[in-house]
């Protein structure tokens, strides 16, 4: 209002308070319509944004596809009316509804057209413009069809499975098929039209294509699929081909969204030699290629180098899964600058490495222990191997030159075990009272290969190691702060316990605490802090794989936040099971045994809040948002579509320093 408006308005309120005049009785509780009163506001020249509307109710399910009523209502301290502004969670926001009176009950319709949760809030603004904050939101679950593809396998053309994995049939579904690169003669069908595909059901699909495409003078041909029904969801794929004739080879099937986080994926295929980094389109952008087979990680550094383990192919005793004896470094340009190896008939590298901020890499090994050194540790003669036992050891190497380096730092297994078979061993103790220390009768298995730790992970902030135990099917959180003898005792670091185990979850079994159900962890791999700057920062990730879980099997990502104490220390009750009880955030598939990876696999946090996983025994790598999302998926071919297998994957962003494109 102007300013010629308030002096109007304030002088008439003199005037008609000093005659008494009932009509001021009216300027006070009228109603705030701007067009027809003056609100009170205009009296005393200062205006107060609405409060925040009450949550919005109504129905908490429903089907994609009809209309529903959610109503509200909100306050103003002025009395002045209000427009409301309701936010659907489906990108359709809408217009501001108004004017109503403040106080008032108001409800509106709304219809959403794809099956998924999501969340609605509103928030009002007065007739001057003041908004009020957005209201708590109310979570809204739609069931409806979710039409996905399958496998898609070549031959004399393509073969590809339809599948509804929604709550709701699928009806008047529409397949449109593009084709690009190579030279493509023909394409039967382009389009198909299916009546119907019931929900939870999947069918399969013969497509032609005639033509020549190997890559050479042109692209590899790419065939893109597209998929469409009324109300529901849609996920198709493109896959890259080779093509002679009429019969097709696939190479590999990909697809994104623009929620996807863009960057490069960095992978090296468990039976290949070569590490791959392609685009989220999944086209090869840069490759290496190695004397050896990975063993089984592969990193790419802030130099532009990759640091990859690495297995030449023998070992004087070691056989497990993961087994390596090399790490190896190339430049970005494809030469080897540096190499070590650590493979004799008494120790054996595998699985895993970690480069850290001092330029000194962290490395997972095995140990030989005979079977008599076994028992003098107190392990049941009944349960050891007459091979004896290869528990595991850290070591912390500061390269040398471009071949060898000096091991600086060593923790072993080993030096923290106890056990409750054996009373006359030093070791003998109570388990359940020294969860710090490792159970060697624990499991009963007859293996050597007894621990298996599958992954090493390394926290700046605390100087902290995490490892993933996948035979003890929980995580290990140890100090590194101490030296190599505070590592193999019980004192000493920043923790003043040496190399006991400062933390553990996944299984309380292992330290005789709590029952079956307290279980989390199945054969888990990939047990990493995520980064400072990202979504859920010092949180742990973990690829759940979910072997031998009870009940149906499915593979899962568990995020935990560990308790801590005042002291910043690792809080646990004596006899209990180290907590959370909970993850903070997990993912598994719509319908949980669409996603099972019996073995392999890897979670990554990308910078903007999706999880990048790789599903490792099928070669699939896909992206999640936080609301699990599918939002990019690739799905590897090298060596072969049947062998495809894949440890773990990495993202890195355009602008990481090691992307050194020319």
């Amino acid at each position: 209002m102007e300013k010629h408006h308030y002096v109007f308005a304030i002088t008439l309120f003199l005037l008609l308070s000093a005659l008494g005049s009932p009509c001021f009785h009216c300027i006070q509780h009228g109603t705030a319509l701007q067009s027809t009163y003056l609100s009170a506001n205009s009296l005393s020249n200062e205006n107060h944004p609405p409060e925040t509307p009450l949550q919005p109710q109504g129905p908490l399910k429903g089907d994609a596809g009809k209309e529903y009523l959610y109503w509200t209502s909100a306050t103003d301290p002025d009395d002045d009316s209000l427009f409301y502004l309701f936010d659907w969670g489906d990108a359709q926001q809408g217009s501001w509804l108004g004017p109503f009176e403040s106080g008032a009950n108001i409800s509106v319709t709304h219809m959403w057209h794809q099956r998924g949760t999501y969340d609605i809030k509103v928030k009002v603004r007065d007739t001057y413009n003041a908004e009020s904050n957005w209201s708590a939101s109310l979570p809204v679950i739609l069931s409806g069809p979710y039409l996905t593809l399958g496998s898609i396998t070549g031959g004399i053309g393509l073969t590809i499975e339809l599948k509804n994995i929604g709550e709701n049939d699928a009806e008047n579904v529409e397949v449109n098929l593009t084709t690009t690169n190579g030279f493509i003669i023909k394409t039967i069908p382009k389009h198909l039209q299916i009546p119907i595909i019931p929900a939870g059901d999947s069918i399969q699909e013969e497509i032609r294509l005639w033509g020549i495409g190997f890559g050479i003078f042109t692209d590899l041909p790419k065939v893109t699929i597209t998929l469409q029904a009324p109300y529901a969801k849609t996920r198709g794929k493109q896959v890259e081909v080779r093509l002679l004739g009429p019969f097709v080879k696939k190479v590999g099937e990909s697809w994104s969204t623009d929620e996807s986080y863009k960057g490069y994926t960095l992978y090296s295929p468990m039976m290949s030699k070569e590490t791959f980094l392609i685009n989220n389109s999944g086209a090869i952008v840069h490759s290496w290629t190695s004397s050896y087979k990975p063993a089984l990680s592969v990193y790419l550094l802030e130099t532009g180098n990759i640091l990859r383990t690495a297995f030449p192919g023998h070992s004087p005793r070691f056989w497990g899964g993961g087994i390596g004896g090399v790490v190896e470094m190339f430049h970005w340009n494809g030469t080897r600058t540096w190499s070590f190896q650590y493979s004799t008939s008494q120790e054996c590298l595998h699985h895993d490495v970690k480069m850290l901020p001092n330029g000194n890499i962290l490395m997972i090994a095995w140990e030989y222990r005979t079977k008599d050194e076994a028992i003098f540790k107190g392990r049941n003669p009944n349960n050891t191997p007459q091979g004896g036992l290869w528990p595991d050891h850290l070591i912390e190497v500061q390269p040398t030159n471009d071949s060898g380096g000096i091991i600086v730092w060593e923790w072993h297994v080993w030096d923290h075990l106890i056990q409750d078979f054996d009373p006359t061993k030093e070791n003998y103790g109570v388990v359940q009272d020294h969860p710090e220390l490792v159970d060697i009768n624990y499991g009963g298995r007859i293996l050597s290969d007894w621990t298996h730790i599958n992954s090493v992970d390394y926290n700046q902030d605390t100087d902290q190691i995490l490892l993933s135990v996948l035979l003890f099917d929980e995580i290990w959180i140890i100090d590194h702060s101490t030296t190599t003898e505070e590592a193999a005792g019980h004192t000493g670091g920043r923790s003043g316990k040496g190399g006991d185990l400062l933390y553990r979850w996944g299984n309380p079994l292992t330290y005789r605490s709590g029952t079956d159900a307290d279980r989390k962890l199945f054969n888990q791999h990939d047990a990493g802090w995520i980064p400072p700057g990202r979504p859920g920062s010092g949180n742990i990730l973990i690829f759940n794989n979910g072997l031998d879980r009870p009940g149906e099997d499915y593979s899962s990502i568990e995020e935990i936040v560990p308790p801590m104490d005042a002291n910043g220390y690792y809080s646990y009750t004596p006899g209990t099971a180290y907590g959370p009880t909970e993850s903070i955030w997990n993912f598994t598939a719509e319908k949980p045994t669409e996603f099972y990876a019996i073995n392999l696999g890897g979670a990554q946090r990308l910078p903007n809040g999706n999880t990048l996983i790789c599903d490792g025994p099928h070669g699939r790598f896909f992206e999640v948002t936080k609301e699990k999302e599918v939002v990019w998926e690739f799905t590897n071919q090298v060596p072969d579509p049947l062998d495809s297998h894949v440890f773990k994957i990495h993202r890195y962003a355009p602008e990481y320093p090691g992307v050194q494109f020319p």
